[in-house]
Order: C-alpha cells, then structure tokens, then sequence
C-alpha cells in the first residue's frame, strides 16, 4: 500500500514511537522519524525503509522544532499527519521535585506539542487538511501517585487537544488523543516482576499492552476511515481504566 502521505512522529527511536515508525512505513506512510538523544537507534530504523527520514531536535525548544518542519516541508513536500509522541517521566514525591525538573517534564510533554502544533498548523489550514494525534496517558485521565508532574501534563494534553479540535475543526483538521494504559516500554523496566503481575491482575484483559497495540490505535486514526472522528481520547489499555 502507497497512501503517498506523510507523518511526522516525534520521539520516533523508541518504545510506542519506534512501533508507530515501522507500522507507518510499512503501511507506506513518508515518515519523518524526530529523535533527540538516539540517533543512533534512528540510523538503524532508517536502514530499513527507504521512505523513512530522521531529524534531530528536542521539541521543547521552539526554533529547532520549526527547523524540523520545515526540513520535513523540503524532503516530503507536506505533512498530513503529526503525531506527539515524544515525552519524558519523573516518579517521586510532589514535595522532592525540583522547579528545574518540573519545567523540563512541561516543557517536553506539554510545550512540545505546542511548539509542533504550531509549526504545523499554518499549511494544514491552508490546504483544508491535516491529522494531528497527541499521545497521553491513561494518568492524564485518573492520575497517578508518585506521578504528579507527568499526569499533569498528560491531562494537559488531553485539554489541549479537545480545545484544538473545536478550534481546527472548521478547517477540517482532526486532533485525537491515544491515551495508553500501562505498555511494555523502557518507562516500565523498573518496575519489579511481582509489581507487573499485580498490575496484570487488575487489567481485565489479563495482560500488558504492547508497542505494536499503540501503533495500530494510531494508523486507524490516521486512516480515512476515522475522518469523522476529532477531539477523542481513545485509550488502549485492556479495561485498566473504564
């Protein structure tokens, strides 16, 4: 398949990123894979489709962001499709968090989409389309303890992209969020065995989710047969949360 579209995908060298990379491509999606540290984790990916390109930038900072559209404009000729994936955790008391640290966690998680939604947005609304999917967290809908400053910025996202959906709506551009339970990724290879299987006790599916679970969550958003879907939070995560 041969959509001859294009999707910028943000934190795209690992964990849920990495698998929307390799299902985007496969599906034949140009895909313009951002990472910030793992470039050498994105060179390997890159090695394997011919239609997947990569660009270094931390989506916090603003003007690197635009180059990074921009670059994207230039290889691919539009985007069609953004997807905020890129973010960053800290688990520990409210009270032991430094401000430096919580502006960090902001401005990667919250600012990051900010920043890429703004880059965007100018040519998706000239061309009277565009698909923007924001990934959260099953925390930014229930809130996690010990998790404070990343369940605030994951309802942060939440808020974000109910408002931009009723704000972008007319120009016929749908923003949803994926908002995951808990997946098999690098976020969760400090939790002991005993504490996934209490987990895996509590999720009504009887397992944890997958990468690949993700990705297909957003390839169908991203297809035309969610056209008439805007402002939603889809969130895989086995019945974890209902």
């Amino acid at each position: 398949m041969n959509t001859n579209k294009t999707v910028l995908i943000t934190g795209g060298s690992r964990g849920i990123g990495k698998a929307m990379v390799y299902a985007f491509a496969k599906a034949g999606y140009n895909v313009m894979l951002n990472f910030n540290r793992s470039e050498s984790s994105a060179n390997e990916i890159a090695k394997e489709f011919e239609n997947v390109k990569i660009y270094g930038a931390n989506v916090a900072d603003q003007q690197s962001v635009i180059n990074m559209v921009n670059y994207t404009y230039e290889v691919f000729g539009n985007i069609d499709i953004l997807i905020n994936n890129a973010g960053i955790s800290y688990t520990g008391l409210l009270q032991d968090m430094s401000i430096d640290e919580w502006n960090n966690l902001m401005s990667v998680n919250l600012t990051g989409p900010y920043n890429l939604c703004k880059a965007v947005l100018p040519r998706m609304i000239a061309n009277k389309s565009g698909k923007i999917i924001n990934i959260s967290s099953v925390w930014g809908i229930t809130g996690a303890s010990c998790e404070a400053a990343y369940s605030a910025s994951k309802a942060g996202v939440i808020g974000l992209t109910k408002a931009l959906a009723k704000e972008v709506g007319p120009s016929n551009i749908k923003v949803n969020c994926i908002a995951p339970g808990i997946v098999m990724t690098d976020m969760i290879s400090d939790y002991s065995m005993e504490e996934l299987n209490a987990i895996t006790d509590e999720i009504p599916l009887g397992k944890i989710g997958s990468t690949e679970d993700i990705a297909k969550t957003a390839l169908f958003l991203a297809s035309d047969d969610a056209d008439y879907i805007t402002g939603q939070v889809i969130s895989p995560n086995g019945g974890w949360v209902i």
